[in-house]
């Protein structure tokens, strides 16, 4: 078996809980905008593991930037036969050839020096990048797609709404340059429901937690971690008070596999955690199931201002699809302590190279 074996358990978990929706697309060719992120990486394992323990004879075509550079980080999916690569742009990518039956447009990180730095790149991206991939969608006459939008289009999050539903109605400033990705997201999921023959399914995505999650760019958890195991002070850059909730990488994946092919087109759904708690909750809680004492450092004194909070209400992909949170935060942190420590912690792509090579030769650091 090939794919990554320090996600057996994560990989088995996800296959148990989706195994008669694996058997529903056994045999089928997807195709996947965006699958060197952190959710494109989750989904690749996670077709190796239903391939190789199902037998369910997937495969799939994933576009990127930089397929080359990628398969030499991630060597063991190099070496699997079902992917397909293309090199390209999501914005004008050429069609690959052959029928492909779902679509995954995962194409656009959150990526905060992108959107600071280059809104307008990054707007680009979002909105033309979703507009090829549903001519994609409806060049090759795909079953259905899925489009991993984010709860930043609902704007600021009332302090007085403590778990944002679909139905509500709000929106990012239009005249702040900072809005390029949360209006980019709105624009695609526009851009869905204007094209309604194609079935497009929508995933509103919050905040998440486990391997794959860079511990070097901008997410607060991959941060934490960093400084824990490095034994540095872990730095909070606000004033520790903002409110967020974390859903572990295999849920994650569960959720959208069953959205994909379950999910009622032309509807959104949220998808996350529902438990909240506030950024220097978050540390505490790392540095504690770390078993570190790092000292926590708050750069900012706590304003008088409502803190922010950013926390999904999960209660229609409950109610309709039974989904919900299996794996809880501490063992969430468990598990991407774990994958930290197997390698090195200044980065998840060194670390992914070193977990393989720990693993083929008998070795742990855990």
């Amino acid at each position: 078996m090939a794919f990554n074996p320090l996600l057996h358990e994560d990989l088995d978990h996800i296959l148990t809980q989706t195994a008669s929706l694996w058997k529903e697309i056994a045999g089928t060719r997807l195709f996947i905008a965006g699958g060197t992120g952190f959710f494109g990486k989750w989904l690749l394992e996670s077709i190796s593991a239903a391939n190789d323990i199902l037998g369910c004879q997937i495969t799939a075509t994933t576009l990127s930037r930089n397929p080359t550079r990628f398969l030499e980080e991630m060597p063991h999916l190099a070496a699997r036969q079902e992917f397909d690569w293309i090199k390209g742009d999501v914005r004008d990518f050429p069609f690959p050839r052959g029928d492909h039956d779902y679509v995954f447009h995962m194409a656009t990180a959150a990526s905060a020096k992108l959107n600071e730095g280059q809104p307008l790149e990054m707007l680009d991206t979002i909105v033309e990048g979703t507009r090829r991939t549903l001519a994609f969608a409806r060049h090759c006459r795909a079953k259905r797609l899925l489009i991993t939008s984010s709860g930043a289009v609902y704007g600021p999050q009332p302090s007085t709404l403590n778990h944002i539903p679909e139905s509500y109605i709000g929106g990012p400033d239009p005249l702040a340059p900072s809005s390029a990705y949360a209006e980019g997201k709105r624009m695609a999921e526009l851009l869905c429901q204007l094209t309604p023959d194609i079935p497009c399914v929508i995933a509103r995505c919050f905040a998440f937690i486990g391997p794959h999650l860079p511990l070097n760019a901008h997410f607060a958890a991959g941060n934490f971690l960093k400084d824990a195991l490095l034994g540095d002070p872990i730095n909070i850059e606000g004033d520790g008070r903002a409110v967020r909730s974390y859903l572990y990488a295999s849920d994650l994946i569960i959720w959208l596999l069953t959205l994909l092919l379950q999910g009622t087109p032309g509807r959104a759904y949220n998808v996350g955690s529902n438990e909240a708690l506030s950024i220097k909750e978050l540390a505490e809680r790392i540095a504690l199931v770390a078993g570190v004492s790092s000292t926590i450092r708050i750069r900012n004194t706590p304003s008088q201002e409502p803190a922010q909070r950013y926390v999904p209400d999960t209660r229609l992909a409950h109610d309709e699809l039974g989904l919900k949170k299996s794996i809880s935060l501490d063992e969430s942190v468990k598990k991407y302590l774990a994958w930290a420590r197997a390698g090195s912690p200044q980065n998840t792509y060194a670390s992914t190279m070193t977990n393989i090579n720990l693993a083929r030769h008998g070795a742990s650091h855990l």
